[in-house]
């Protein structure tokens, strides 16, 4: 079976996922796509060898009965509506991160998903299906280096576009880490702080950048995270989880390390499409073969939900200098 796709959102990462359905992942083909500039979809359109079908609005392919799934990847306050719709119309949606910019509105795609009684939503959190990340966690998981203590992680950008904004460093940029930290350890974020170290010269007038980062879990587990998005070198994430009697962590090079002439040189990653690909390949092609077969997989909308109500506890730690707890609803039965 073939499943029929229409992607909400034809920018940069929904022509990436555009070109991943219909060449990298099998079982499925795009056969609609939407963009609130119509001239972009068409043109996108117009460059598959199987031209799809060009809608004027998100809603209106969510309704195309020949879509049997849904992607969004538009702008992020579009997308309660566009998931909400899904659910109403009884598709999966794969969503990009974020579920939706504010508490509220997860909470009320929280809602109609428990009304429909099953998961419908996936939300895009790709670095769970990171082959590095899944090994760290075996490896903590298996208990041979005791219980784990607290974790060390940064996310480095060489440079941010000009409509990243200085907020968009806690809720674009660390929001993978405060879903990482929440999977890695099987727990919820207590409290959360965010420091403010000396700020780059790089950065623009007005932004936070760098930033301090640091998670409580629930379970006693503390994650500090830097955040860089303007260190130039190149897109450099790192992890290390420290345990009792032993640590693990991920590889610093993403291809070999060369050692010559008393020197040792290895690649950093330009952008996050090339050190995060093949980790959106096994996401979508987990994503397509649960679909296929008439259920869901990965980040839920509770993990959806958790990530934007921790974002913005970060963002009022930024503003008021102050440790912030995180206060969520009960985690309703489906998402168990």
């Amino acid at each position: 079976m073939t499943l029929n796709i229409g992607v909400i959102g034809t920018g940069v990462i929904g022509q990436n996922h555009i070109r991943r359905l219909g060449h990298v992942v099998s079982g499925t083909r795009v056969t609609a796509v939407s963009d609130v500039d119509t001239g972009r979809a068409q043109a996108v359109a117009d460059k598959l060898s199987d031209i799809p079908t060009v809608h004027a609005t998100g809603q209106e392919l969510i309704n195309d009965p020949r879509v049997d799934a849904v992607v969004v990847t538009s702008w992020g306050p579009t997308h309660e509506e566009y998931v909400l719709a899904g659910i109403a119309a009884g598709k999966q949606v794969f969503c990009e991160k974020p579920l939706a910019t504010t508490r509220q509105a997860c909470e009320r795609i929280l809602d109609a998903e428990i009304a429909a009684g099953r998961r419908l939503v996936s939300v895009g959190f790709m670095r769970r299906y990171d082959t590095q990340y899944r090994e760290m966690k075996d490896v903590m998981g298996r208990g041979d280096i005791g219980a784990p203590l607290m974790m060390h992680a940064a996310h480095r950008n060489p440079s941010v576009p000009d409509h990243y904004t200085s907020d968009m460093i806690i809720n674009d940029t660390v929001v993978h880490e405060i879903d990482i930290a929440r999977w890695m350890f099987d727990d919820e974020i207590a409290a959360i702080t965010v420091l403010t170290p000396r700020r780059s010269s790089k950065a623009r007038e007005g932004f936070n950048d760098p930033l301090l980062v640091l998670l409580e879990m629930s379970g006693g587990v503390v994650v500090d995270v830097e955040a860089a998005v303007t260190i130039a070198y190149g897109y450099d994430v790192r992890g290390e989880i420290v345990c009792e009697s032993g640590t693990v962590e991920l590889s610093e090079s993403p291809g070999p390390i060369v050692k010559r002439a008393g020197q040792y040189t290895g690649r950093v990653p330009s952008d996050w499409g090339e050190r995060f690909a093949d980790a959106f390949d096994i996401e979508f092609q987990a994503w397509a073969d649960a679909v296929g077969a008439g259920t869901t997989t990965g980040p839920s909308s509770w993990d959806g939900y958790a990530a934007t109500v921790a974002c913005d506890a970060g963002l009022e730690a930024l503003r008021t200098e102050r440790r912030v707890p995180i206060v969520m609803r009960d985690r309703p039965d489906l998402y168990a």
